[in-house]
């Protein structure tokens, strides 16, 4: 009995802002568009090792578990997503929605882009609606460009 007291009060005691499964019924989201989730800016590091870590920032309306940001890719011109295990979904998984974190930054290192690409492509992927939100075209060879900056390893 103890037991239940204790739940039901923390369920009480549980804001509507701490609640993440579904937005209030009075809230509509102000983007609805198809692969809403956008790359807004990334760091590019070439390793002494010859693999990369990005740094990629997104932004997306994320909602709940089932309309939120849920991982970005690196993409080579011919289209080859880059990650940096063969079993991966995306180069970096995003395992939860950041309804209270917009944008946001997340890293990933020990990506292998072939020798003598120049330019690879960074796209953010929305779980609910898939690909088609703000890319960002990343030129390996010039340190800062639109929305973008690489360091190259000496």
């Amino acid at each position: 009995m103890f037991k239940l007291f204790v739940l039901s009060s923390l369920f009480l005691a549980c804001g509507e802002e701490d609640v993440v499964d579904a937005p209030p019924a009075n809230v509509q989201s102000k983007k609805n568009s198809v692969g809403d989730a956008n790359v807004t800016s990334v760091f590019a590091r070439e390793e002494a090792d010859g693999l990369w870590t990005f740094h990629v920032s997104v932004e997306h309306e994320d909602v709940n578990w089932y309309d939120f940001a849920d991982g970005w890719d690196v993409v080579l011109p011919d289209g080859t997503s880059l990650k940096s295990h063969h079993y991966a979904e995306f180069t970096h998984k995003l395992r939860q929605p950041h309804v209270h974190e917009q944008p946001f930054t997340r890293t990933q290192n020990e990506i292998a882009i072939p020798e003598g690409t120049k330019q690879v492509t960074v796209r953010a992927h929305d779980k609910k609606d898939g690909w088609g939100g703000q890319e960002i075209e990343v030129l390996l060879n010039v340190r800062f460009g639109d929305k973008y900056s690489v360091k190259r390893a000496l």
